[in-house]
């Protein structure tokens, strides 16, 4: 078997693993830790990778196939510079091929040339109003990718970037549909309490929601919330008295 078809036939084996992966029960972490090592194993050149999120202030590596990707990350968070960090911010994508001749992030250069890291590759993942990522690729030897190998990880990365907007999609439905129940019971509650009908209970919490200029969601929790409330104290009373 040629080279090149061996990289085709080892490519396709990859992207069947982590599309079986995603199409399972999505955990959105084990997916990308399936997509750092598939860069690793693909792409000569690239001797380590990790996802880089920063959420909220905050920041994270997520499925590092190496300590030294998470160390180099915080370096980058530390320093205020890298190319990881330009790309989760800024850039879609960064290249650093030799980092001995990079002049942009001297700081962060030293410190990965101190790990043996003369390379690194970075993609956005995706921007949002409270976080953004990126795909971290570093190899140990400069100027390490072709055309070919670049055109694999933009790839993977474009996997990573709808595993990460999936999973964010999912834990928006699931709060809607945890919202969606509460405002159900808060609404119950009202129709029991007042003898009124499904359409007024709503209009009566989204009266409550506007005048306290609070959501609807948080009003109607407070509603399930004063109910769990007197039960309690309804239940202590009972006690008291036997």
């Amino acid at each position: 078997m040629k080279r090149d078809d061996r990289f085709t036939h080892l490519l396709e084996t990859k992207m069947v693993e982590l599309t079986s992966a995603f199409s399972a029960h999505f955990d959105a972490d084990l997916t990308l830790g399936h997509i750092t090592a598939a860069a690793v194993d693909l792409v000569e050149g690239i001797d380590y990778a990790d996802v880089m999120l920063i959420e909220n202030g905050s920041y994270r590596s997520v499925a590092p196939t190496a300590q030294v990707v998470t160390d180099l990350d915080h370096a980058q968070m530390r320093l205020q510079e890298g190319p990881c960090l330009e790309a989760a911010t800024f850039d879609s994508i960064v290249r650093a091929p030799d980092l001995r001749q990079d002049q942009r992030w001297p700081d962060f250069a030293a410190a990965a040339l101190e790990n043996g890291i003369h390379s690194v590759l970075s993609f956005q993942l995706y921007t949002h109003r409270t976080g953004t990522g990126a795909l971290n690729l570093l190899g140990k030897r400069p100027h390490a990718l072709d055309i070919q190998s670049e055109a694999t990880l933009a790839m993977l990365a474009t996997h990573a970037a709808i595993s990460l907007i999936a999973a964010r999609k999912e834990v928006q439905f699931e709060s809607a549909l945890a919202s969606r129940d509460v405002i159900g019971q808060a609404k119950g509650i009202i129709m029991e309490r007042f003898k009124l009908d499904a359409t007024r209970a709503f209009a009566l919490i989204t009266k409550l929601s506007q005048d306290a200029n609070i959501p609807v969601r948080i009003i109607a929790q407070q509603i399930v919330d004063s109910l769990a409330a007197a039960e309690t104290n309804g239940e202590r009373h009972v006690k008291d008295d036997r």
